[in-house]
């Protein structure tokens, strides 16, 4: 293989840093290059340079036409750019670099430090900062995103039938599709990028009274957030299950061909439970463990993954539903909230508007949630029209395999439509040589523009990492708060949950919202990376669950089967057993 992927471009001289973090969650595995091209660098990506200029952060003219440094793709994995969002703090008047870098990207000791660049300041954008700053502060909804999500759930409606359309027909509609995502992503990104105001100012005023553990409490169980719908929808369909004797039994005999035994059982109980998990996919299929990339599968296309979950889910006792879970989180935010105030009352009406805008900012994390998921229906149906296209073309004969139109670029397209016959055997190499680099470890930063060629990059699984011993401390950030004693699971992959039982620790790598159903498995989360504004804290906090992020080599340290105490208070995971 060359020590440069066929879709990689050249790092931003500009802005010369980039991390995994938060990507990971994002995009886990290298992407295809279909996906790459034809829905980042020609939708998503462009949006979200549109976006950011909306917040008032950026201006035009400081990206480069046709490719925004917004992020980067080196073998196939997705970067944020970090050097880039660190603008974002670096002209705000409110937020510091410091507190950026812990709200995006944890604590993790690699992270570059800021380096002042002469362009850096913009004095001129401070008015229109503060003026968005102050919509954020005042703001618990955007009309705009709620008529985005009917709008994608309208087109998950009216999808037509793919395998009546033409091969044209079907470039229409994900052409069709392309400027949608442009335009979803612009929605997202200023939304996504105001989550961390209120972690960070809530931060600064329970500092100022001298309760710093308290912020993060003040943010658990807002409401209101999409992707944690699928796991409240997820917990009826198993208590459902657990109420057929039917439904228990096949759930008994075992995931695989699950769903083939139910449809052919003669039971009303199955013939309904059937019927809603039906249209449970039809809401929620878009969802998957790699859901931004639209080589893989998805909830729709493998319902295993989400039957999956459900067999882990029905295990939990009826004390512990989402919803009761989230109103205890939701309770003592309450009661908190009532109490910061009145401490910071005494200190001035500045710091107690500042504590008052940012409770209200709060609601970004919930709005933020709204527009991935708006992105990820949209995202969805250009998967299914590709996968569709490769489905007739492999049967045909002028694809080796389905999988194979993946590894198309986008200027490829037309004429793998004219004459596609000539492309199989090219499709099928550059398709394994994309396999392989799934096998790499891609550096966690890329710093100053320096991208190791492919040769360098390590094996996965190759790292070394200590295990933890009985007193071992893994020291991650705060996620959700509270402390819990339980059994760790390491869990690296959400379709495969394996031993997880109710009452156990999930350990994962990192967590999107094919993982939220496990979350309610469990009594606490432990990830590998992430930080404030991570899936797995949000959805944790809407859960009630002890949770605690960048624990670095959590999956590795900890052994499956230790007994651990989770502090979501502190970060702290303390091995108190290990397995013999």
């Amino acid at each position: 293989m060359a020590d440069r992927w066929i879709t990689d471009r050249a790092p931003s001289k500009r802005w010369p840093h980039y991390t995994r973090a938060n990507a990971g969650e994002v995009l886990s595995s290298s992407a295809s290059p279909l996906s790459q091209q034809f829905c980042w660098e020609n939708g998503i990506l462009l949006g979200w340079r549109d976006g950011y200029v909306r917040g008032g952060n950026y201006t035009f003219d400081e990206f480069t036409d046709g490719e925004p440094e917004v992020c980067g793709f080196f073998a196939g994995y997705f970067y944020i750019n970090l050097a880039n969002v660190r603008m974002q703090a670096v002209r705000s008047p409110l937020l510091t670099v410091e507190q950026l870098d812990l709200a995006f990207f944890g604590d993790h000791p690699e992270v570059p430090p800021y380096e002042a660049h002469p362009l850096d300041e913009r004095p001129d954008l401070v008015e229109g900062i503060l003026a968005h700053l102050g919509f954020v502060m005042t703001t618990t909804s955007i009309p705009e995103v709620d008529a985005e999500k009917e709008l994608t759930i309208a087109l998950r409606a009216g999808r037509p039938d793919l395998t009546s359309l033409s091969d044209a027909g079907l470039l229409a509609r994900a052409r069709m599709l392309q400027p949608m995502l442009r335009k979803l992503f612009d929605s997202h990104t200023p939304p996504s990028s105001d989550s961390a105001i209120a972690p960070g100012v809530l931060g600064a005023v329970c500092a100022a009274i001298g309760q710093p553990e308290t912020a993060m409490k003040l943010i658990a169980g807002i409401g209101e957030v999409d992707s944690a719908e699928p796991s409240y929808r997820m917990w009826e369909l198993s208590r459902a299950a657990n109420a057929s004797a039917a439904v228990s039994k096949e759930f008994a005999a075992g995931v695989t061909g699950l769903l083939g035994r139910l449809r052919a059982s003669s039971d009303a109980g199955a013939k309904k439970w059937v019927a809603d998990f039906d249209q449970f996919l039809v809401e929620f299929g878009s969802r998957g463990p790699n859901e931004w990339e639209i080589s893989a599968d998805t909830w729709e296309t493998k319902p295993e993954i989400a039957l999956a979950a459900i067999d882990r889910i029905r295990l939990q006792s009826d004390a512990e539903s989402p919803t009761s879970r989230n109103k205890r989180m939701a309770d003592e935010r309450r009661r908190l909230t009532d109490e910061v105030r009145a401490l910071v009352k005494p200190l001035g009406e500045e710091l107690a508007g500042q504590f008052e805008g940012a409770l209200v900012a709060a609601n970004q994390m919930a709005i933020r949630e709204r527009t991935k998921t708006n992105i990820i229906r949209a995202l969805h149906e250009v998967r299914m029209v590709f996968r569709e296209l490769g489905r007739r073309r492999a049967a045909e004969g002028s694809l080796a395999d389905p999988h194979h139109v993946f590894a198309l670029l986008e200027s490829e397209l037309d004429q793998f439509l004219f004459d596609g016959a000539s492309m199989k055997d090219t499709l099928a190499q550059r398709h394994a040589q994309w396999q392989e680099l799934q096998k790499l470890e891609p550096p966690f930063f890329i710093k100053n523009g320096v991208v190791p060629p492919l040769s360098e990059y390590k094996k996965k699984g190759q790292g070394s990492a200590t295990k933890a011993v009985v007193g071992d401390v893994v020291q991650g950030v705060p996620g959700c708060t509270g402390v819990y004693v339980g059994r760790a699971r390491v869990v690296l992959d959400p379709s495969d949950p394996g031993e997880l039982e109710p009452g156990d620790v999930l350990i994962a790598p990192n967590t999107d919202p094919a993982w939220t159903p496990l979350f309610m498995s469990c009594g606490a989360v432990v990830v590998n990376v992430g930080a404030a504004i991570s899936h797995a804290i949000i959805v944790s906090r809407e859960l009630g669950l002890p949770c605690v992020v960048s624990a670095t080599d959590a999956t590795l340290r900890i052994v499956s089967g230790s007994l651990i105490e989770v502090n979501g208070d502190t970060g702290a995971v303390t091995v108190l057993e290990v397995p013999a």
